[in-house]
């Protein structure tokens, strides 16, 4: 199997979301590395002598994605048995055309653009008190509040819009005890217009729940029918938009919710 190596005198989050983004359209499984803070000379030897080594094991030059500031040391990694593909070189003299102003390379400088990193910490800190119904109390400082039933993805996703996004997301679960009389309660009407939800299929739902708590009622396929069935009636009786977790990724979910729901990302 191939490798593909992400490297950078950086975090290499640029690197890797560059090389993902272009691996993902290929039908083909890669062994992922990733190298950051490759930032002295001596690094950048090991660097390349990894990538040598990658090389002779596998038996064909790996694919080397990096964004380097230090000419001296993107010239060591590159002397490597590899194939490189550097982004930043790719569009810098292009946008420097556009822009009318010289690039100024300064290592870790696309931190710079993110404003203000508070967003973020604030909206994780919010995000891990008020999972899974621990607390409605705030819920008046939710950017969105995502219901659902249990093991639907509703925590992963709200963890996701938060990092990614700075998003302050709230969740919230409807369980087997609400299914008897199953209504929006008093807390959730009052952030009505802050409602996501989350439904899956139920042979899914099904095998997650059997992997947590075997032979239980809760694993069911007859209780997780019931559950998606109740939900989603639930959903479509008070106009509650919802997307449907199954075949999609954190990253998907979170990017159609941001659409779907408007919100107003607070980081970049």
């Amino acid at each position: 199997m191939r490798t593909a190596f992400y490297i950078s005198d950086g975090t290499a989050l640029t690197s890797e979301a560059f090389g993902h983004a272009m691996l993902s359209l290929f039908p083909m499984k890669f062994k992922h590395r990733t190298l950051p803070f490759i930032d002295s000379l001596e690094k950048a030897q090991r660097c390349a002598h990894q990538i040598n080594l990658a090389a002779a094991e596998d038996d064909e030059k790996p694919l080397v994605f990096h964004t380097f500031v230090n000419t001296e040391i993107k010239r060591l990694v590159t002397q490597s048995d590899a194939i490189h593909y550097d982004f930043l070189d790719h569009f810098v003299g292009r946008m420097e055309a556009e822009l009318g102003v010289k690039a100024q390379p300064k290592t870790n400088r696309t931190h710079g653009i993110h404003q203000d990193y508070n967003f973020r910490i604030d909206a994780v800190d919010y995000t891990l008190a008020n999972d899974d119904g621990v607390s409605t109390r705030e819920y008046d400082q939710a950017d969105i509040i995502l219901i659902g039933a249990s093991r639907t993805g509703k925590t992963p996703t709200c963890l996701y819009l938060a990092l990614q996004y700075g998003i302050k997301a709230a969740n919230y679960p409807i369980t087997e005890d609400d299914m008897d009389n199953l209504q929006l309660s008093y807390d959730l009407k009052m952030h009505r217009h802050k409602l996501f939800g989350l439904t899956i299929d139920v042979e899914r739902l099904q095998h997650i729940r059997e992997a947590r708590r075997a032979n239980s009622r809760y694993a069911s396929l007859e209780q997780c029918q019931r559950e998606i069935d109740k939900i989603e009636n639930l959903y479509r009786q008070e106009a509650i938009p919802f997307l449907n977790s199954t075949h999609a990724s954190v990253e998907e979910l979170a990017a159609k919710i941001m659409d779907e729901a408007k919100l107003e990302r607070h980081r970049y």
